[in-house]
């Protein structure tokens, strides 16, 4: 368990500021919040945000990442979510994806139900656990200064990168992606492989 601090940071604006410099990177986005970030920050045809799928945003990072060895990888996604995926951890970690990084918003809550409190919480530290599964490099950050440390590192250092990102519970506007899935794949293989290949 880790000693808890009170968050400061605002979870669209940092989630607006990681992807500020993106320079190409694909960006997957657990269901909810983050997918509402990714798209408020501007919506990018290299974002495939998920609808429903809990638990799983890690592990399409992963694959991702293995496929497009060449390219930056980012996973933005909750603690609610990354508590239900806690194995892909250990998965990541086994592979070793050097392009891959992992950043979880964490707000100790289930915004997507109600906001009841998740372990993060009561001082399960995710970083923790990322760290003791193997992976390169990982943090946790609550502050506006930690953070601009770390953004550049989840670009330029070799993964897999895992940052806890503690934001506070403030709610933000709605800004919604397309909502069919079978739309955000193509849109993803087009802009990733051309028109061409995305329709083999």
């Amino acid at each position: 368990m880790k000693t808890q601090r009170k968050p400061t940071l605002d979870r669209r604006d940092a989630v607006a500021q990681i992807l500020k410099k993106r320079n190409g990177a694909l960006v997957i986005a657990g269901l909810g919040a983050p997918s509402w970030d990714i798209t408020a920050a501007g919506d990018d045809p290299l974002n495939f945000p998920t609808w429903g799928g809990m638990g799983g945003a890690v592990m399409m990072g992963l694959g991702l990442a293995l496929a497009q060895p060449k390219r930056r990888v980012i996973v933005i996604t909750g603690d609610g979510e990354m508590l239900m995926g806690l194995g892909s951890l250990a998965t990541v970690a086994v592979q070793q994806p050097k392009n891959l990084a992992v950043v979880i918003c964490d707000n100790e809550h289930y915004g997507e139900t109600g906001m009841q409190a998740t372990h993060t919480g009561f001082g399960v530290d995710l970083a923790g656990i990322a760290e003791s599964s193997g992976f390169r490099a990982t943090g946790t950050v609550y502050s506006e200064s930690e953070l601009k440390v770390w953004i550049p590192r989840l670009y330029r250092e070799e993964g897999p990168l895992f940052l806890d990102v503690k934001v506070t519970t403030a709610e933000a506007p709605l800004v919604l992606p397309p909502r069919d899935g079978t739309t955000l794949k193509h849109r993803l293989r087009t802009a990733l492989l051309g028109a061409e290949a995305a329709n083999r």
